[in-house]
């Protein structure tokens, strides 16, 4: 009787951890290859990734950090925002109506624009925690956009105090992105948001706390997208680097991680990924915010030129762009906002 029991029980053990037919088995509970498996005695689950603790033979200390929820609901409407002159021909100041920190925007027109036509419209969220650049929004004019640039509390022009792109950065954001709306020219049926590495925090809190946002399409490159990815001490994906937070303060960290809130994003999400990323020492992150955005509401999801809506597994990626490519983001970032609004936005309506 022993004997069948355990006969028993060990085929179920087998079945559980086969890949049925229709079923798919989450990226983070494969089991680590061969030579990564932990030597006996190392401390995994004390909280601390080190030594040859890694995401795949530990995760309680090196994986993913859990999917924490937006902590405030998502407002019933973008907040109230209007343009305010700067001073010089297209500069204006918006009120972020959370810090009350008056904000630096400044908007490109193409050259030959006549005045009147509808343009195509991308407002640029810089990486980092750095101000707005105005040669990369130049190059975009260049291409026949309206483009929109500001500095975040605390940076450049800007007042108020730095906020890492948490709910206050989120929130001048939208603000921006709304006061905009009464730019001429502005085409707000191909109102496009851009956010450079870091910047995905910032764009995607802005979008999924604010549904109602005026914007048609996101297009994010090499954001990173949880605290394994943006700060040092979280595991081996941020070897060195900047530590803004303790990755233990997850209250901080819920305003944070754009893998929790791409889900609720409404909007098509394009991300721009490169084979070598610009800071990581691998682009897995960019399979874990494009499965957590098929997995959520985003109505069309793609990776680089792929079919939309695919899921990847990390331990089986799909080749990135070329690195070349890098040195030529702002054309590749044109093509695909293009593609988007010529291709996708009227199939969704």
């Amino acid at each position: 009787m022993k004997k069948t029991v355990f006969a028993l029980a060990i085929i179920i053990l087998l079945l559980s951890a086969c890949n049925l037919p229709g079923q798919s088995a989450p990226v983070e509970t494969l089991p680590a290859p061969a030579d990564q498996t932990l030597p006996p005695g190392s401390p995994c689950g004390d909280g601390a990734c080190n030594g040859p603790e890694n995401a795949q033979n530990c995760p309680q200390d090196c994986g993913s950090s859990p999917a924490l929820p937006v902590t405030s609901a998502p407002p019933a409407s973008a907040p109230p925002a209007e343009l305010q002159p700067a001073g010089a021909d297209n500069t204006f100041w918006v009120t972020n109506p959370t810090s009350g920190a008056k904000l630096y925007v400044q908007v490109f027109y193409p050259n030959d624009w006549n005045g009147t036509a509808a343009l195509p419209t991308l407002v640029l969220v810089p990486g980092g925690i750095a101000e707005s650049d105005p040669q990369r929004a130049a190059h975009l004019s260049g291409q026949g956009f309206l483009v929109i640039i500001f500095d975040a509390d605390g940076r450049g022009r800007s007042e108020g105090t730095e906020d890492y792109n948490g709910y206050i950065t989120q929130d001048g954001l939208a603000a921006v992105i709304t006061a905009a709306t009464s730019l001429p020219g502005l085409d707000t049926a191909r109102y496009g948001l851009v956010s450079y590495s870091y910047g995905v925090t910032a764009a995607s809190g802005a979008l999924s706390r604010y549904p109602d946002l005026p914007i048609d399409f996101y297009i994010d490159w090499e954001g990173p997208v949880d605290r394994n990815y943006t700060t040092t001490g979280c595991g081996p994906n941020r070897a060195e680097g900047i530590q803004w937070q303790p990755c233990s303060d997850n209250a901080w960290w819920s305003e944070r991680e754009a893998v929790n809130f791409i889900g609720a994003v409404d909007v098509p999400y394009q991300r721009v990924q490169s084979q070598s990323d610009h800071v990581q020492p691998n682009n897995n992150h960019a399979i874990d915010i494009l499965n957590a955005a098929v997995a959520g509401d985003v109505p069309w999801v793609r990776l680089n030129e792929y079919p939309p809506n695919q899921t990847y597994d990390v331990n089986n990626p799909p080749a990135m762009l070329e690195d070349a490519l890098d040195k030529q983001i702002d054309v590749v970032i044109a093509r695909y906002a293009e593609y988007i609004m010529a291709e996708v936005l009227s199939g969704l309506k």
